[in-house]
């Protein structure tokens, strides 16, 4: 493809290092797509014939399926993905093969070829994004009633519903979900045409390029087209903290399926065994979840790094853009269908999550009682907190200090004191929008399937 002005052929060792056709191959779909419609703007362009541009079609036709199939044979002659497409088609049509690069660059064309990948690569991970948020909406309705303690900073807090804490992670990946949205703006921006830096010269049209390929945009300056993977690293980063998320359920989820927890049991399906130890039942789906995280985010710095020094238009270097891309699509791609199997099928155990429940976690609802007496809420704070401090020091629950001993401590506290002492009374009274009470929640997962059906709609739309 480019060896007419070299007196040698590469160093073999060279050869290995610089060729790329190993994991680029993978962009065979997006580099056909972008040659079929690149060969109907050459002809709209007059630049070959009608029937040359038939041929060509068909030809990439043909060596797409040979690579769906799995028939495709590749060559050492194979640098990367472009020089493998090209081969293959001349040993298919001929000579018209020569013709399909004319005024194209391979820097604008895997620049193209990356922008089609990343696109399907969004599509893909906001359907497993959304399978998950259909799980904990239904694991959420399907146990309304079950209360848990809340924590802050691993302490316990304050009772919350159990279907509270499992919608907060649906909000965490509705925000994944909507960057991945924005993101499309800034990857559906064509750079076909761009050449090599310069442009091209035959008055392609490169708006019936972008129509032709399903990009929003053309790219305003050829420079900057071959050479910009801003949307990569964006789509990394959003990948990447996507990989959070999961991986902070994970921890969850690993610490509640303890024994010392207890709150929810894994399926079978998703636990593995011990080597050595016959009765270990192992979290191992959501310990996956947390360490893969890790990946992700090193997929997101290494590019980073690869882009940091790098001068303007292209450089060799964006070889190293499409591993970390590849990596991050496949990792989410295997751990999104896992986690959702995991909240679908763990088993909640509702009794071990109230046990847990301890008194000392409604002493917030001991101020707000004293709060609703016309005590201040920093002196109804300091008050409680001395409550705390004497059923501390007699060893005894928050609940069982007497009404004298309230009494001594603020006379405030009145005969109705200990009727704070109910959980679900405590949850009950934080109705507000986005809080813990039951209304609250309904209406919270109401509102989520209102986002998941007006999505869903639309997807049906087009």
């Amino acid at each position: 493809m480019w060896g007419g002005r070299f007196s040698k052929t590469l160093d073999d060792q060279f050869a290995q290092l610089n060729a790329s056709f190993r994991f680029d191959w993978r962009l065979y779909d997006a580099d056909i797509r972008g040659s079929i419609a690149y060969a109907r703007a050459l002809a709209r362009a007059q630049v070959i014939r009608d029937a040359e541009r038939d041929a060509l079609i068909d030809g990439l036709v043909q060596v797409k399926q040979e690579f769906y199939n799995g028939t495709f044979t590749a060559q050492p002659s194979d640098e990367d993905i472009h020089t493998a497409v090209e081969r293959r088609l001349g040993e298919l049509v001929g000579s018209v093969a020569g013709k399909l690069h004319t005024g194209r660059s391979r820097n604008d064309q895997i620049a193209t070829d990356t922008r089609l990948f990343t696109l399907d690569a969004i599509r893909n991970t906001q359907h497993a994004i959304l399978n998950a948020q259909h799980a904990l909406i239904e694991k959420s309705e399907q146990h309304l009633d079950v209360l848990m303690p809340g924590y802050t900073h691993l302490q316990r807090a304050q009772p919350i519903l159990f279907a509270h804490w499992l919608m907060s992670y649906f909000w965490m990946f509705e925000r994944d979900y909507a960057r991945l949205t924005d993101c499309i703006t800034r990857v559906s921006v064509l750079p076909l045409g761009s050449g090599a830096l310069a442009g091209n010269a035959l008055a392609i049209d490169r708006e019936f390029l972008a129509r032709e390929l399903g990009f929003a945009r053309v790219g305003e300056n050829s420079i900057d087209a071959v050479s910009d993977r801003d949307f990569i690293a964006e789509f990394l980063f959003d990948a990447a903290l996507l990989g959070v998320h999961l991986s902070r359920l994970g921890e969850d989820l690993v610490l509640y399926s303890s024994a010392e927890f207890g709150f929810v049991t894994m399926d079978d399906a998703y636990a593995t065994g011990s080597s050595i130890m016959p009765q270990k039942k192992n979290p191992d789906a959501m310990e996956l979840a947390r360490g893969k995280a890790g990946r992700v985010i090193g997929d997101l710095v290494t590019l980073l790094t690869v882009l940091k020094g790098l001068p303007s238009s292209y450089d060799k270097d964006l070889q190293e853009d499409k591993e970390p891309l590849f990596d991050a699509v496949d990792t989410l791609g295997a751990l999104l269908p896992v986690v959702a199997g995991v909240i679908r099928t763990m088993r909640v155990n509702a009794d071990k999550m109230r046990a847990a429940l301890d008194a000392a976690m409604l002493a917030t609802d001991l101020a707000d009682y004293l709060v609703r007496r016309g005590v201040p809420f920093r002196e109804a704070h300091r008050l409680v907190g001395a409550a705390v401090k004497t059923a501390e020091a007699r060893g005894v629950a928050l609940a069982d200090l007497s009404l004298d001993e309230y009494q001594k401590i603020a006379p405030e506290f009145g005969a109705d004191v200990k009727t704070i002492f109910d959980f679900a009374r405590s949850v009950a009274s934080h109705e507000i929008g986005g809080g813990t009470g039951p209304n609250a929640v309904r209406a919270q997962i109401a509102q989520a399937r209102a986002v998941m059906n007006r999505r869903e709609q639309k997807a049906k739309k087009g």
